[in-house]
């Protein structure tokens, strides 16, 4: 019985000691949500159209989506059906055409007839193989319970999201499938099962029944299965392997790494103290020995002359007496001469304050007691040719960064002697708002700490609408107008980023360092 007890506190220790899994980042689902559509089967009775059934799908780029096989169906076996594509943000229903149908893995390609410009999203390189997983789609169910009609379904409506856990990787019939517990239901079929980061781990297909109290699992079209299917038909999908951080998680790395640099900065500078109070110390005793012994030799000088003063003095009275007039004037010559001699050895003795002055000379000049030599502090232009590498451990992105890159730098604000960026509190920075990608990117660099850094905001329609006009309020300057237009270009800036999110969804950091890249070793 003991031992059961045992072995039972051990299993519960464990089971508490055991890492939590990462909570989805509400930011990264929203964004990935942007990217996911209704598929609508479309009926017709003259000009009337009118919905027969929809799944989910979601965009891989290039104006392609991806949804179920068996979502399409209908309309593979009826050419008198039309499929129509409705955005989740903003944009009206447009139609598509199939590009290809793999029944076998029950995978569908779709290409739109028009562009709708959204947002592809990545695909997990590597996905998890447990932990929480969010299921993104339309389920009919939902529909019904808000008792939206037929026509509804051509509106744009955000898609909902379920979350739930990784069962397991299980093949199934002839393909292979994630196992999960996100709920799912008719309607989320094609959409993406995404990861805490918003990347798709598999594609959406069926559920398994559930006889009352039974346990609930759905099956997703796995990434092996994914992405062969794409790469087959010419689509080079976002793919990304990185580990997934949420951008709070980074934030509080970079304060603890902050926070170690201070306290190595604190360090260093208490050892610099340390080791500069006793190199004055030093220089103070030896400055101390040096004057005591010029003082003394000054003192023995004066002494001496002043001897030598009094004889010549007697013999010049003896000469005197004798009168031996150029004896007299040769010893009163002397006399004289030791006199000021004296006089002048006395007055030119160093002083107990030139002990000060003489430390604090050779601390200025960089002289130091013999073992080394201080050196000038050389100044130079952070102006040139950077060389830019992603710090992966500082960064946080969803997509596949550029690694590398160069970056001419000139003292004005001007990036590869075309985009001035704007100055605001002795800060570079550039915002970009493109007019065809719903994203506002906020680059940044610091060529006194050669950093450049890259943020990204995916934003929803009302937002990005407000960045595009607030953008559309200045033109900025060409490379070169001067520092009071980088100035104001910097506080016209500010429009733009002060109604951005707290948090990007990417940031990207680079080290730069001037000159050419450095050979690998």
């Amino acid at each position: 019985m003991q031992r059961i007890l045992a072995l039972f506190a051990l299993a519960l220790c464990v089971t508490l000691l055991r890492p939590a899994p990462a909570l989805a980042d509400p930011a990264d689902i929203e964004a990935a949500s942007r990217g996911v559509v209704r598929v609508v089967i479309i009926g017709n009775d003259g000009p009337e159209i009118f919905p027969i059934s929809h799944g989910t799908g979601f965009s891989v780029g290039g104006e392609r989506i991806v949804t179920n096989a068996h979502v399409v169906a209908e309309a593979v076996r009826d050419d008198r059906l039309a499929i129509g594509i409705v955005p989740a943000d903003g944009s009206e229903a447009v139609y598509a055409r199939i590009v290809t149908v793999s029944t076998r893995n029950d995978l569908a390609l779709l290409a739109t007839t028009e562009p709708l410009g959204l947002p592809p999203l990545t695909i997990a390189g590597n996905p998890q193989q447990d932990g929480q997983v969010t299921a993104i789609g339309y389920p009919m169910n939902v529909d019904r319970a808000q008792g939206l009609s037929f026509s509804d379904m051509f509106r744009a409506q955000p898609p909902v999201t379920a979350t739930g856990f990784l069962s397991g990787r299980r093949p199934s019939r002839d393909f292979d499938t994630l196992l999960h517990t996100a709920p799912i239901a008719a309607g989320n079929s094609g959409g993406p099962l995404v990861d805490a980061c918003g990347r798709v781990m598999g594609v959406n297909s069926f559920g398994a029944e559930s006889q009352g109290s039974d346990a609930e699992f759905f099956f997703a079209v796995s990434t092996r299965e994914l992405l062969p299917f794409l790469r087959a038909n010419n689509v080079s999908p976002r793919l990304n392997s990185s580990e997934c951080r949420s951008i709070a998680d980074l934030d509080a790395e970079e304060r603890a790494r902050e926070d170690a640099e201070r306290e190595a900065e604190e360090r260093r500078a208490e050892a610099e103290a340390e080791a500069l109070e006793q190199r004055t110390a030093e220089l103070r005793r030896n400055a101390t020995y040096e004057v005591m012994d010029e003082r003394s030799n000054k003192l023995a000088l004066s002494f001496l002359l002043l001897l030598i003063a009094s004889g010549a003095g007697g013999t010049a009275a003896f000469a005197h007496q004798s009168k031996d007039y150029r004896m007299r004037a040769i010893a009163g010559g002397v006399a004289l001469v030791a006199v000021v001699g004296a006089l002048v050895a006395w007055l030119t003795r160093p002083a107990f304050s030139e002990i000060d002055t003489r430390v604090e000379e050779q601390l200025r000049e960089g002289v130091d007691d013999g073992q080394g030599n201080a050196g000038p502090i050389a100044v130079s232009t952070s102006a040139g040719e950077y060389t830019c590498v992603l710090q992966t451990d500082r960064s946080r992105f969803v997509g596949d960064p550029q690694e590398d890159m160069t970056l001419g730098w000139t003292d004005e604000g001007c990036v590869n002697g075309r985009t001035q960026y704007g100055l605001d509190n002795g800060s570079w920075t550039r915002v970009f708002v493109p007019g065809s990608e719903a994203a506002v990117s906020v680059n940044t660099f610091n060529p006194a700490e050669g950093e450049f850094v890259m943020e990204r905001y995916l934003l929803s329609r009302a937002p990005m609408t407000a960045a595009r006009s607030a953008r559309g309020e200045y033109q900025a300057p060409s490379c070169g107008v001067g520092e009071q237009a980088a100035r104001e270009l910097g506080s016209r800036q500010i429009a733009i980023t002060s109604a951005l999110p707290d948090r990007p969804n990417e940031r990207l950091v680079y080290r730069c360092e001037l000159g050419p890249p450095k050979p690998a070793e």
